[in-house]
């Protein structure tokens, strides 16, 4: 990708560059699932509390 492809709007997403972000969107949203639902503080368990379960992770 060049930077007058992105000057000009034209740069394109190879297959390689959306499987990379897809894991690591992947990575990053198990991160913050498991991390938030294991965590000891009453108000960081709480913030996600409903969500968590409505998607059928037990936490508690």
């Amino acid at each position: 990708m060049t930077t007058e492809a992105l000057k000009q709007g034209t740069a394109r997403v190879t297959r390689r560059d959306a499987t990379v972000a897809a894991f690591l969107a992947l990575f990053l949203g198990s991160v913050l699932t498991f991390g938030v639902g294991m965590a000891a503080p009453d108000a960081v368990h709480n913030a996600a509390h409903d969500w968590r379960h409505s998607m059928g992770f037990p936490c508690h």
